[in-house]
Formats: C-alpha cells, sequence, structure tokens
C-alpha cells in the first residue's frame, strides 16, 4: 500500500472556497489523485473539479460521478472537453445514475436507470471522441451534435455503480469503475466479480489499458474515513455518515452483500421517517474505514486485498482535513510502507 493508490475524495462536506487548500495539501503529502463527489445541493460538480485541477500541478482529479440525467450528454461532454484540453492527462470522470433521492426531487428519476446510464456513456464516449451523435436514445436527443474543441486525448471515462446488473455493465464499457461509500471488502469482492464477467462478456482484453489480463477495468472504493488514536473518537467522526448512507442504501447490493445486510434492513425499515438509525461499532468497521492508524492502514489493505485498485479517502470530521491528510499520509501509510521493505 502506497499514497499513489489513495486519492481524497471532496465534495458536499467541503465549503467551495476551501477546495483549494484542500487539493493543494494533498498534493504537497504526495496522494495519488483526487475525486469530487457532486451531490445535491452543495457545490457543483464541474466547478469543484476545476477547482482541484487549477489547484494542483500534477495530480489527476475525477468527477464522482455525474449523474446521467441532471446534464445533457452534450453538455457534460463539453465541459470534460474544456478541461480536458487546459489539463491534459489529469482529468477523468465517472458517470451513473445518482442519488435517487435527488432524482426525485428534480423531477428527473428515468423509467430504466440502467439504460439511461449505458446510453448516456456510449454518447459522452463518441462525442469526447471527436464524432458527430446523431440519434435518439430514451432520456435524450442528439440531431447532429458535434463538439468543436474535442480533446487531443479524451479523459478517462468511468462508471459509477451499485447492483451486480450495473457493474455488469460498467465492466463491459468503462475505463474504470467507481463504487460508492459503503463498499466494505466483501461487497468490493463481490463487486470485481461482477466487473470481470461485464468485460469477459463484451470480449474486452487487456491489450494497451492499464489492467491485467482478466481483470477487467479498475476499481476505487470511496471510503469514509477517520484516523485518531482512541477507536472511539474515530468510529464517532464516521458513525452519523454510516448511518446516513446505510439507510439510503439499505436496498442495494452494499448492504445486501455483508453479514449485517438482515439487520440493517430490519431495523432501516422499522424506522419512523425522521429518525436516524443507530449504528453500532461492528457496522462502523464494515463499511468505513476507522480507527488508530495502524486500523486504518489494516484496513486499506483489506480492500485493497479485496479487489480495489485504489480507496478513495472521505476524510471526517471535514473542520480537521488538514491534520486528516496529514495523519494519514504520514502515520497510516508511510509506516507500513517502510515495514513492507
Amino acid at each position: 500500500m502506497d499514497l499513489d493508490t489513495i486519492g481524497i475524495v471532496f465534495g458536499s462536506l467541503t465549503p467551495p472556497e476551501r477546495l483549494t487548500e484542500g487539493a493543494a495539501l494533498a498534493e504537497q503529502l504526495g496522494f495519488g489523485g483526487l475525486w469530487f463527489s457532486e451531490d445535491c445541493f452543495f457545490t457543483g460538480g464541474m466547478s469543484g473539479l476545476t477547482q482541484l485541477l487549477a489547484a494542483t500541478r500534477d495530480l489527476t482529479a475525477g468527477l464522482g460521478l455525474a449523474s446521467v440525467m441532471t446534464r445533457h450528454p452534450a453538455i457534460l461532454a463539453m465541459e470534460l472537453a474544456g478541461l480536458a484540453r487546459m489539463y491534459p492527462g489529469r482529468v477523468r470522470a465517472a458517470v451513473g445514475l445518482g442519488n435517487t433521492h435527488w432524482l426525485r426531487q428534480l423531477g428527473l428519476l428515468p423509467e430504466r436507470p440502467l439504460t439511461a446510464v449505458a446510453e448516456t456513456f456510449d454518447a459522452v464516449r463518441d462525442l469526447l471522441d471527436g464524432e458527430v451523435v446523431d440519434r435518439r436514445t430514451g432520456t435524450h436527443e442528439f440531431a447532429g451534435v458535434r463538439l468543436d474543441f474535442p480533446p487531443a486525448t479524451p479523459p478517462e471515462l468511468w462508471i459509477g455503480a451499485v447492483n451486480g446488473r450495473a457493474l455488469r455493465v460498467a465492466g463491459a464499457k468503462g475505463d474504470g469503475v467507481l463504487l460508492s461509500v459503503l463498499a466494505g471488502p466483501a461487497y468490493v469482492a463481490w463487486a470485481r466479480e461482477q466487473v470481470r464477467a461485464g468485460a469477459a462478456s463484451a470480449g474486452r482484453r487487456a491489450g494497451d489499458r492499464r489492467w491485467a489480463e482478466g481483470e477487467g477495468p479498475p476499481i476505487v472504493a470511496f471510503a469514509l474515513a477517520a484516523v485518531a488514536d482512541d477507536e472511539r473518537e474515530a468510529r464517532d467522526a464516521v458513525r452519523d455518515a454510516v448511518g446516513f448512507f446505510l439507510r439510503a442504501e439499505a436496498h442495494t447490493a452494499l448492504v445486501g452483500q455483508s453479514a449485517h445486510g438482515p439487520e440493517i434492513r430490519e431495523r432501516v425499515a422499522a424506522l419512523a421517517p425522521d429518525e436516524p438509525l443507530a449504528v453500532p461499532d461492528a457496522w462502523v468497521d464494515e463499511f468505513a474505514v476507522a480507527g488508530t492508524p495502524e486500523r486504518v492502514a489494516e484496513r486499506l489493505r483489506a480492500l485493497r486485498s479485496a479487489g480495489a485498485a485504489g480507496v478513495g479517502l472521505w476524510l471526517f470530521p471535514p473542520e480537521r482535513l488538514a491534520g486528516q491528510l496529514r495523519r494519514i499520509a504520514e502515520e497510516v501509510v508511510r509506516p507500513s510502507t517502510t515495514t513492507a521493505r
């Protein structure tokens, strides 16, 4: 495990004016990349991604993820093309459905979500490759659309997926696959098999791509994370966020692939509408990366062993971002690297 495989996730809990200092510090400390999570209704994904790129010199920065419903694919491709020309080789973007609650708030939940993801991915890919797109999909229409300034080298286009069918589509199409927070080792191992199956069904081979034969595209798992000298302090820093996401994702494979899944679903079903979900330590330990430096290092190794090529850390508490960045870099990763040698 080294810093090259660890990215930092920025987004809903970081005020827009604080993004540049956090991104610059992450690069200074040697982290491998940055991600911007567009969560409604906090900070826009394209403005956030642009700030991360502008504040750093060499790091790759990814949009993770852009909902296929909240922007027309031609507009998304146009924005990504501009960034790819300004910051060649440093831009990646993941597309996916997005949070269904937010889509319902906007009146944008499609009838066939997975079809919408696959068709939008293909359209954005074609546009970034400089092609003319002239077709109607289930959610969008293109009448002879072509980018006037396509990038010389198109950015990596990933797919964010949760459940089995979507993961197989991601394996068949994406340059990489982005997994949501709550992705514990058991889920990552299962997701890797779905991605591999999708890549195999599409006849994809490694070729000149950056993955080993038979592996399929790389997987990055987002993780709620906190490091502290006291285990309880670290767990408490992420506990509410774990509860929020468990409640939101109880119906998905993120929870279903866990041994705790049946109990979580039973308890979520019994909750009143505004009642928070109580989260015991065992759930925090499975669905987050929180604890002492040694414990966090162990959790990161477990995610890597399960099949994640990288991990994107969403650090808590957000008001201590700088301190958390330094502790991850200096006490979690570098000691384990030295030990490995």
